[in-house]
């Protein structure tokens, strides 16, 4: 398979961008942009990061804290900045619980070190969740090898509960179901 065409089809699923932030070899704050990120369990509480493991923090994650911090909307120069295409101004950082953060995301989680995996030219690092902060900014997100921005749909339908609670959901009061045809229907 040509890896253009796999990257291409992995870049059709829309990201958040965030930038993995930890400490390098003498204590500095030091950071990766980073799309390959998911939520793994509530209980316990894991996020996932996954880094080329040529990536300067491959080395320094290992068994060390770390913070996602998702980006806002606002802070494209700060992807770029991580990414090698530093910007003119650097960035700001602050004191997080497990490792130093930036400031102005739209979230901050931050992570203990728990369990590291080989993802081929890849590692996936899972991370125990300590804390989060959500500021309520939208996030910056990244699709089709393009920086952008968040839009709602104009459908008027919005989730408004959760997969526990089967009276709400997706729908509203107002929605109607189209039964399927016969022939539409799988035997």
């Amino acid at each position: 398979m040509d890896p253009r065409d796999l990257r291409n089809a992995f870049g059709q699923f829309a990201t958040g961008v965030t930038v993995v932030t930890c400490t390098n070899v003498d204590g500095e704050p030091h950071g990766a942009t980073v799309n390959a990120f998911t939520a793994v369990s509530l209980d316990p509480p894991l996020a996932q990061v996954t880094l080329a493991r040529n990536s300067k923090a491959c080395e320094f994650l290992k068994d060390k804290p770390f913070a996602i911090n998702v980006l806002a909307a606002d802070q494209v120069d700060v992807a770029w900045h991580f990414a090698g295409r530093s910007a003119d101004e650097a960035p700001s950082w602050l004191e997080g619980p497990t490792a130093p953060v930036l400031d102005g995301t739209a979230t901050t989680i931050s992570c203990r070190a728990w369990r590291t995996y080989d993802g081929g030219d890849h590692l996936i690092v899972i991370g125990e969740v300590e804390q989060v902060e959500i500021a309520g900014r939208d996030p910056l997100l990244f699709h089709g090898g393009a920086f952008r921005h968040l839009s709602p749909l104009e459908t008027g339908v919005h989730w408004d509960g959760s997969i526990d609670n089967p009276d709400r959901g997706w729908f509203d009061a107002t929605a109607v179901f189209t039964p399927l045809a016969e022939s539409a229907v799988l035997p």
